[in-house]
């Protein structure tokens, strides 16, 4: 029987290698897969050791907050692995947990695989021989990484993005505000302020000072917040308390304050004479396709949006201490991937500092209004998601079997 460890960290990680798995079940139909995963991974049979929300930090901050108890798991998954010798592990992002153990597997004779080259065309180019030594393949999502490995001789196939092979060309906009029950004649903006809770927790206030801003601008706006987790939607939900909204929170808020607020209540037709914050567990698709507007933290998601051909805005925020590490080490004035595939900045960036909820808001406002550019956008994003259309997890999947073989 053949077994397969995996180890994903993140939303997007489990998204991944969640595809990838049914792909090589497809192939290996008695095939185990066991390790670190998330919801999606654990619906396709996965045995989850540990929860991928363990490893859900971001920031050299944050990361170190947590350090003994991620260098904890990462030891004991060793000495598991170790034991059990799977056949191949495969590791689905993370780079900084994931590359570690890759490097210890593979001295033990265990074959490995990274899946989802780190970002060393933004940042920390030196690590493409650290990463050389430390996996017997790599498998790249976009198509100008394979050459900086070839130089350092690792073995590396351009597989293209799973998300680009699931997502429609067409945005389905009208279709996906009759998901949502989306029928007020204000203008739709989604705001997803990131996956993980370190994320929602840095900049849940500045999603909603923004969506106040914005909310004076267009005062029968619907805004969408899309969260994966309990834990997420209650971060942002003390956050409203915090800026002293609780008001928000009540199913009938006063009408002075033009806003209401709904938990996952996508049977409840948006009222369509005030303004709406509606919270929905997941559906973050739904938002974007839905949406004339999003205001989006930097990461998978605005890949994601760029592909529901969604107009939006990046945005991100760290530890002061964390931004200045990074700020120094980045080779490149973009950071969001529809920016980075597209070589110059196809949509706007507000990192930090500039991240003020007056810029956020003026930014998307003038987006929504501005027909030009959202046609222009359209047919940008459109030729991006041809190019990463290219039926990854089989790809990935025929990748991987000539060191399943070999094993």
């Amino acid at each position: 029987m053949t077994r397969i460890a995996l180890v994903a960290g993140e939303a997007s990680g489990d998204l991944l290698a969640a595809h990838l798995i049914e792909a090589l079940k497809r192939r290996l139909p008695d095939a185990e897969f066991f390790g670190i995963g998330g919801p999606k991974m654990q619906r396709t049979g996965f045995d989850a050791w540990w929860p991928a929300e363990r490893l859900a930090v971001c920031g050299y901050a944050e990361v170190l907050r947590h350090y003994r108890e991620i260098t904890g798991i990462r030891r004991a998954l060793l000495a598991r692995l170790r034991d059990e010798k799977p056949d191949v592990f495969i590791g689905v992002d993370a780079p900084d947990f994931n590359l570690w153990l890759e490097r210890r597997l593979k001295r033990a004779g265990i074959p490995t695989v990274h899946y989802v080259s780190p970002s060393v065309w933004a940042w920390r180019g030196g690590r493409i021989n650290k990463i050389a030594r430390a996996c017997d393949r790599l498998l790249a999502l976009f198509p100008f990484e394979p050459p900086l490995y070839e130089k350092a001789g690792l073995p590396v196939d351009y597989v293209g993005h799973p998300l680009a092979d699931v997502l429609p060309l067409e945005s389905g906009r009208e279709a996906a505000r009759e998901r949502l029950e989306l029928n007020g004649r204000g203008p739709v903006i989604a705001l997803l302020p990131g996956s993980r809770q370190s994320e929602v927790g840095m900049m849940a206030e500045l999603f909603i000072q923004t969506a106040r801003l914005l909310r004076e601008r267009f005062p029968q706006a619907v805004f969408l917040v899309p969260l994966v987790s309990r834990e997420t939607r209650t971060l942002f939900e003390e956050a409203l308390w915090k800026l002293g909204h609780q008001d928000w929170l009540m199913m009938d808020a006063p009408v002075r304050s033009g806003f209401e607020i709904t938990h996952v209540e996508l049977d409840a037709a948006v009222n369509p004479s005030a303004g709406c914050l509606k919270l929905l567990f997941g559906h973050a698709q739904d938002a974007l396709a839905a949406c004339d507007g999003a205001l989006v933290a930097s990461g998978t998601a605005t890949l994601e949006a760029a592909l529901l051909k969604a107009p939006h805005v990046i945005t991100y925020r760290m530890s002061p201490w964390s931004w200045r590490l990074m700020k120094r080490m980045r080779y490149q004035p973009w950071v969001g991937l529809p920016n980075v595939l597209a070589g110059r900045f196809v949509v706007p960036e507000f990192l930090q500092d500039e991240a003020t909820p007056a810029n956020l808001a003026q930014a998307l406002g003038n987006l929504v209004l501005d027909g030009e550019v959202r046609q222009r956008l359209t047919g940008c994003f459109t030729d991006m998601h041809r190019q990463l259309r290219q039926n990854t997890a089989e790809k990935a999947a025929a990748a991987i079997l000539p060191l399943l073989q070999s094993a």
